[in-house]
């Protein structure tokens, strides 16, 4: 097994609706996107969120995108207009889930870095 950051083998995408932040996490590789199916879980990621006061977090798989949606409930708080957070409209919050440690075998790991 080998540890490294999500963002070795994924990127991402986030905004906000509300009090609510979605982030998109798109593989590099079908094998990319298989591993983190099982990987990162919406329990996982709510975990990892969880000091921003979040109430739940839900997960939807786009496999012909290889790409998985994360919707965070309630981490805005009232929303991005009554936010004091500095990011209060979530856009960084895509750049925080790409620095999840996670751990991978090593044989693996070269199949689902960027091509």
């Amino acid at each position: 097994m080998t540890q490294l950051l999500l963002h070795e083998i994924a990127y991402a995408r986030s905004g906000d609706k509300g009090a609510n932040a979605n982030i998109g996490v798109i593989a590099y590789t079908e094998e990319g996107f298989r591993f983190l199916t099982d990987y990162l879980t919406e329990e996982r990621v709510h975990h990892y969120f969880l000091p921003l006061g979040l109430q739940s977090t839900k997960r939807y798989l786009l496999p012909n995108l290889l790409a998985m949606n994360f919707v965070l409930l309630g981490v805005l708080g009232q929303g991005a207009s009554t936010s004091l957070r500095i990011d209060a409209q979530g856009k960084a919050l895509g750049q925080v889930l790409l620095q999840m440690q996670i751990e991978m075998p090593k044989e693996l790991l070269k199949r689902c870095v960027r091509p």
